[in-house]
Parts: C-alpha cells; structure tokens; sequence
C-alpha cells in the first residue's frame, strides 16, 4: 500500500467506475484494475462490490475510505507547517452562531482579514449543535458555539458570556401579565440552536406550554416578526441592542439560571494546526481581555 495507490482507491470510490477514475487520473484503464486488485492483497480484503452499474464500496472499502481522507488531510497539514510561511495563506473555514456572526465578529474578521489578506477566510452561521459535528468531521477549522461543551476530540475556549433576555414587542407586558402566557407563539431559530433549547428548558420549568412555534432561517426574519407582535423569542441582549432601531421590540429578564450562557471556541485536539488558525486564535486571545472583538 502506498499514497498513490490509496489517491487512485480515492478516486475510483468517489466515481464508482475504473472507467471514469482511469480518465480522471489520465492513467490506462488495465492498470487502475491492477493497482486495487494490489490494494486488496496487500490488505487481505475486498474493498468493492463489482456490478454491471459500476462498482460500491464494501464495508472494509467504506473504512479505508475514512482511513485515506485522514491520510491525505495529514499530508496537507504536513505540508502547510513545513512551509513554516511568515504570511499565512491558505483556507480557514470557521463557524459561528448567526447571532456571534452579528454582532461579535464584523469587525475582528475585518481585522483579521486586513491582517492576513493571503487567507481565504468562509465563515458559516448555523446552529451549535451543526458546527460540533462539522468540527469533529473536519469540514470546519474551528468554531463559535454556546456552552457549556466537554468533548475529548475538542479543545474548547471561553471567548465571552452573554445574557439571554426575553424578547417581544411593547405589548408583551400585557400578555405577562395576563392568564394568556400560554397563548403566546415562540418564534424560534433552526433546530440545533442553543438558545432555543434553553428557552424550552425555562418554560418547561415554569409549566407554559406554548400554543405554537415557528422557526425561522435568518435573524433578520425573526426580529422583523417579533416587532411585528408575531411572538415571542430568547435571545442575547446584545442582539436586541443591535436592532434597537426597531422601536416596537422591548426585552423582560428571566431566572440567571437560564439567562447567562457562555460562548465558546471550538477547534479539534487532534489536528495540526495550520498557520492561518493559529493566527485566527492568537489574535482572537489578545483581544479577549479587552472588549472582546
């Protein structure tokens, strides 16, 4: 077994076909045949199912195939630290709660960005619990994410601490007050959003039970419906700051318990650390006693 042989194995599992890989790789059919029935003795096993369609990874096939991903991102790090480049240059993909994304990041990403213009920097908003699984599958360098959060695959650091408030329009007093709190529709962000499973923990203790909840893809969709007495949200007290522009939102304080939750970074234990994300954290740390980003 060697690195070029597991590049071809690659490239014949991702076109299910000797055919196409042979001319993706620009290599004589005959010997891409050659070199798996190689790969098989050298392994003992039989790492595909041959059809008249084409061929399928076997499940010894399916575990060389995570085997040889780690591989060759290895040898890409590998490659990255040798350089030892004073400039950082390369991708950095990073993910982040859309409310982090929204108040928190604009400016230290234009730092950042300013600072190192050579990196390709992707930032992707989305749910907690998405960006967990996206770090440990390696599809992201490093992420925002709310906790608390202990993961032996994960290197997690407290970056700032916010303050969940209740959010309505001017009449939610009203509502509060009333024996109608049950009749209040929870307007939520997508499932996997830390906060809205804290709001459902805090209701569930204080025995509402909502009439109805409607989940939204974008905070801007969500505010813009909550000004308009929609509903009600949980959400960072920073974020309902932002929009103070929308003069109809107001915000009610609920039990500490529930109220404070820490936002955390998160990147994997187990990963070389490329140039451009020890910059990322570096710089993110030696803003960290100040006002963070």
């Amino acid at each position: 077994m060697d690195i070029q042989s597991l590049r071809i194995f690659r490239a014949v599992a991702e076109y299910e076909s000797i055919t196409k890989a042979a001319k993706e790789l620009n290599y004589a059919q005959s010997n891409i045949t050659t070199r798996m029935q190689q790969l098989e003795n050298s392994l003992q096993t039989v790492l595909f199912h041959r059809h008249n369609k084409g061929i399928t990874l076997t499940a010894k096939g399916e575990l060389l195939i995570t085997y040889t991903d780690k591989i060759f991102r290895l040898l890409e790090e590998t490659k990255q630290i040798m350089r030892d480049e004073e400039e950082p240059q390369g991708s950095l993909n990073i993910g982040s709660m859309e409310t982090t994304a929204a108040v928190h990041l604009p400016r230290f990403l234009a730092r950042y960005h300013s600072a190192y213009p050579q990196v390709d920097l992707n930032l992707k908003t989305g749910p907690t619990g998405q960006h967990i699984e996206d770090v440990l599958n390696y599809k992201l360098d490093g992420a925002f994410v709310s906790g608390p959060l202990s993961h032996p695959n994960l290197i997690v650091k407290k970056v700032f601490r916010e303050e969940l408030v209740l959010v309505g329009n001017l009449y939610l007093s009203r509502f509060l007050e009333s024996e109608k709190v049950d009749n209040l529709t929870l307007l939520v962000l997508h499932k996997g959003c830390f906060y809205r499973e804290k709001f459902k923990h805090w209701l569930h203790e204080e025995g509402v039970r909502p009439s109805k909840v409607m989940e939204f893809g974008s905070l801007d969709a969500l505010m813009g419906c909550i000004a308009a007495g929609l509903g009600v949200t949980l959400l960072p007290l920073s974020i309902v700051q932002k929009y103070s522009h929308l003069e109809e939102i107001t915000y009610y304080p609920i039990p500490e318990k529930f109220s404070l939750v820490d936002t955390l970074f998160i990147y994997r234990a187990d990963t070389t650390f490329s140039t451009p994300l020890i910059k990322f954290i570096k710089m993110f740390q030696e803003k960290q006693s100040s006002v963070t980003f």
